[in-house]
Parts: C-alpha cells; structure tokens; sequence
C-alpha cells in the first residue's frame, strides 16, 4: 500500500456525505425487496441482494446498517424501521447456540442502539435500555458456551465447523463477550460454577494469536510475520493443536484476507476495550500488562501484514496464494506495486476485507497514540488511504439499481457462490452485507473524528 501521509478526515468528509446518499436508496430497497422467509441477506446476484443458507449470521448487518444511517444522518425513519425489525427479527439470534458469529449479529443491533442511547442521541428509557443490556447479556453467554478447553489456560470459542475448530473471524465477535462482561454478567455451569466471560475471551484471543497467527519465527515453512490462518483444528481427546486450514480461503499455507481483516480490527478494538478495563478483573488471566502486550504484538503483525499485501490503493486480493496471482504478476508486474484491478478476469480482489481491515487500522493507530507509542500515523494514514479508495467510483456504487454499497466483495471463492457478470470469467461488481455494513462502520467513525464528535466503541463512552 501506498500510504499517504497527508491525508485527514476532514478531506474524506464530502465523499461521505455523498455515500450516506447512496446508502439510503440501498437500504430502503432491501429492506422492501427482501424475502426474509428464505433467509437473511448475504450477496448480491446482478446487483440484488440473495439468502445463502448457511447460518443468517449477516441479519444484524442488515439492520444494523439501518441504525447506522440514523448516527450518521439523523433520518429518524432508518432508525424506526431499524428498531421495528430488530424486534421481530433479532430475538432468535441472541440464544442461536450453533453460531460463533454472536458478535456480528447482537452488537450490529442491540450494540448500536444502547451505545446511541447512552451518548444521547435518542431518548433515554430506562426498561428499552435493560432490554438491550439482557440481550447482549445473554448473547455473550450463549457465545462463550461454545467452548473447548485447551491446556495451559488456553481454549476457544467453537466455530460451526464444531469443537475442533477455531476461526480467525471469532475475533471480531469477541466484542458481545466484552460487553457482556462490562454489563456485569457471568456465565454458571454444572453446580452453579461461576465462568468469567473475560476470562474466555482472554484465552480465546491468546490462543488465537498463538495458533493463528504468524511471527516470522520459523513455526513452519510458510511463516511470514503477520500472516493469518483462517482455521486452526485441534484434536478434542486431548487438547493437541494439529494443523492449520481453511474454509474460505485457497489453503491453510496461505493468507485469506478477510480472516487476516477480522483478526486486525479484532485485536485492535479489543485493545480498546482491555485499555478502560480494570486491572483487577484482569489479574487471573494474567493480568494487564501480559494481556495488553498479546494483543498488541498480534494486531502489529497483521496490520503490517496488511499494509504490505494490498495494492498500492489499499485493496487486497482475496488470498494471498491464490495461483492466478502469479500470472497477475507476469501480466501486470507486481500487483502491490500498482492500483487493483477489481474487474480482471483472473483472481478477484475483496473490498470487504478492506472495509473492515480499515477500521482496524484506523483505530489501532488511535490506540497506540493514546497509548503514547511510535508509528501511530502509520497505521492511522494507512486506515484513511483504504477509505479514500472505497469512496472512489470504482468502488462505491452510486447505482439505485444496485442494492450493493462496496462493489467487489467476495463471498466464497472456492465454492463458487460469487457472481461473474455475463462476459467475465471472475466474480466482480457485486457487493456482500458485511462488506457494506463494515464500510459504513468505518465512515461513520472517520465522520466523527473529522466533526470531533463522540469516539465510537462497542463497549460505550
């Protein structure tokens, strides 16, 4: 990536203006449009945004882009029909024990709009708040029993692969068992045992940064700094870690850039929230300083792995190994050090890797400048460099036709499910819920440092 340095919110702020525009109109059609029957949004085909039955695990995005229109423009409507399908729609997904994606969902929708009450921006009701505060509640226990236990204080939230699974994604649903602990609730087990949700999500995140990600330590021949696997399988009769792998990615040798944008923004906001947290709740698990220094180590890593895997506009490939890349390569010269090329008809990139990676950066530049640490306005450039590309024409769909905000997003490259325009023999154009919900996230937090408005957190001010 080629990062400018000169560049400041302020300067992105008439193009986000201009992308609230476009959102409205997309929002407004899914939201008339969508069979919800057959599932929840997830990608669109031609433009039109399709169910894939796998888990609903993109029906908070969807309604919580809504409750996102509203913080950043004030449209009360967005915020009504937000609040009217939550009600109806979300209760299910709050005790949904088959999922990992509790994080996605619950702090989407019930998380936004308790953080909105609590900065002031709609009224405050005492019963409406505890009613969101005993969803996340419950969500963030219904996340944490999902769990294998490994040694060494080690152990992790199951993906829906089953308990020998461990995604990268889990990372950035973390969040629901923070905001759980933060709201004071524990889990009980067997004979009332009391289990700390912190507690878990403590040895989630070390186990992840121990298996799942990589230093450029020799672990395997394939171990470059920063690098990501998007699974980590275990054998569950004895705790053993086995091998790495992958689901959406090529391989498990390589890097998906989605699962490394997860693990970015993930231990980047969770380094947020550790930061307000007390050092007492954190001494059984090894305290603060330990913990902090786990997060940091494996969020510097990945964000530098970022940065020097994308193309000069910020833009990643969808893996790293993916074996078109090289003819790419021999075609174009090295694709890192030139603009991406969405539309080419050999391997697809993926602006939703982008619009989450981003905010990652964004807010891990915050922390370590907060924090008093060096490269701060490194990551921070790099994070407001990867916005400026996604509110360009190339990728912001200004189209009212199109229900896709973030053109270019991948879905599931091995499987096939990405649409390839009639004429192309790769997927492009297209757009995918959490790729839409994310950018909007990320504008809606470079919107507030430019106007000097609330610091937006999952955990509230």
């Amino acid at each position: 990536m080629k990062i400018d340095t000169e560049l400041h919110p302020a300067d992105l702020l008439p193009a986000i203006r201009g992308m609230w525009e476009a959102s409205a109109a997309k929002i407004d059609s899914i939201d008339r449009t969508m069979d919800r029957t057959k599932g929840a949004p997830v990608h669109t085909v031609a433009g039109r945004y399709q169910p894939r039955g796998w888990t609903d695990w993109t029906q908070g995005f969807e309604f919580g882009s809504a409750v996102l229109q509203f913080d950043a423009t004030g449209e009360r409507r967005f915020l009504d029909m937000a609040i009217t399908r939550i009600k109806t729609e979300m209760p299910a997904h709050i005790t949904h024990f088959g999922v990992h994606d509790h994080g996605f969902n619950q702090i989407s929708t019930y998380g936004n709009l308790r953080r909105l009450m609590l900065e002031g921006r709609i009224p405050h009701d005492a019963w409406q708040l505890e009613y969101l505060e005993l969803a996340l509640k419950c969500s963030g226990a219904v996340q944490a029993r999902r769990w294998t236990e490994l040694a060494g204080g080690l152990g992790y939230v199951q993906s829906f692969n089953g308990p020998h699974s461990l995604f990268i994604d889990t990372m950035r649903t973390l969040r629901v068992m923070a905001l759980a602990h933060k709201l004071g609730h524990v889990m009980k087990g067997e004979g009332d045992e009391v289990i700390s949700m912190l507690g878990r999500l403590v040895a989630h995140a070390r186990a992840t940064a121990k298996y799942s990600v990589f230093y450029g330590e020799g672990r395997d021949i394939y171990d470059v700094r920063g690098r990501t696997a998007h699974e980590a399988i275990f054998n569950v009769a004895n705790g053993a870690f086995r091998c790495v792998g992958t689901q959406q990615g090529y391989s498990g040798f390589s890097t998906w850039m989605r699962g490394l944008s997860w693990a970015v923004t993930g231990y980047a906001e969770l380094l947020e929230f550790i930061e307000t947290t007390p050092e007492a709740d954190l001494a059984p698990f090894g305290g603060k300083a330990e913990i902090v220094a786990m997060m940091e180590r494996a969020a510097a890593a990945t964000c530098d792995f970022y940065i020097d895997h994308t193309a000069t506009d910020g833009i990643p490939y969808w893996d790293t190994g993916a074996p078109g890349l090289r003819d790419l390569n021999d075609i174009f010269g090295d694709i890192y050090a030139r603009e991406s090329e969405p539309e080419n008809d050999i391997e697809p990139v993926d602006s939703s890797a982008a619009a989450i990676a981003a905010q990652g950066l964004l807010r891990f530049g915050a922390w370590r400048a907060a924090t008093g640490r060096s490269n701060a306005e490194r990551y921070a450039q790099a994070g407001l460099t990867v916005l400026r590309t996604l509110l360009s024409d190339r990728y912001l769909s200004r189209d009212p036709n199109h229900q896709g905000l973030v053109l270019h997003s991948q879905y599931h490259r091995p499987n096939g499910w990405d649409y390839a325009p009639p004429g192309r023999k790769n997927p492009c154009g297209e757009a995918t819920m959490w790729g839409d919900y994310h950018m909007r996230e990320l504008a809606l937090y470079v919107q507030r440092r430019a106007e000097n408005g609330p610091y937006p957190s999952f955990f509230g001010p």
